[in-house]
């Protein structure tokens, strides 16, 4: 692993930290802004080491990572999807203003926080030959247009992250 790699990946840790102590308070959207960035340090590990370059919008990250990832078997295309996911969590949480900006609730930053928690974890173990026994997928719903619902569920392939 490059030293850029480790440490995007741990940036992408301590900002995972971040977002599960920021879960306490009462700060969903602070919460699941951090979420987002977590997998987005991750999805930034995962790019530098594979191309030796650094995306330099949120969109290139997740268009490069998309790209990426598609040709490698562990990374689940629901983690992929999760990227532009915790975006509109991580807009939200930035732009919406209104009585039409539907609120991020503590929930919706928990399992933002929870599936960039896998996600981090998917992206460290594809440079491992271990396979993984706890992989688990998001199941977003349209419950609210652009925020993902809270249901999570196991991976149906437990090898694949």
């Amino acid at each position: 692993m490059k030293p850029e790699t480790a440490d995007y990946l741990a940036k992408a840790r301590t900002t995972l930290a971040d977002a599960q102590q920021i879960a306490t308070l009462p700060l969903p959207h602070v919460a699941a802004r951090e979420a987002y960035y977590a997998a987005f340090n991750a999805a930034e590990a995962y790019i530098f080491e594979h191309t030796g370059k650094v995306a330099t919008t949120h969109r290139g990250v997740r268009s490069e990572f998309a790209r990426l990832a598609r040709r490698e078997p562990s990374i689940d295309r629901e983690l992929t999807r999760f990227l532009a996911t915790a975006y509109q969590l991580k807009a939200t949480a930035d732009y919406g203003i209104g009585p039409t900006a539907a609120p991020i609730t503590a929930d919706q930053a928990a399992a933002a926080i929870a599936t960039a928690g896998r996600f981090i974890e998917c992206i460290a173990r594809s440079w491992h030959s271990r396979p993984s026994t706890s992989c688990f997928r998001p199941a977003w719903s349209n419950s609210a247009p652009g925020v993902p619902s809270t249901s999570i569920r196991p991976a149906a392939n437990p090898g694949i992250c």
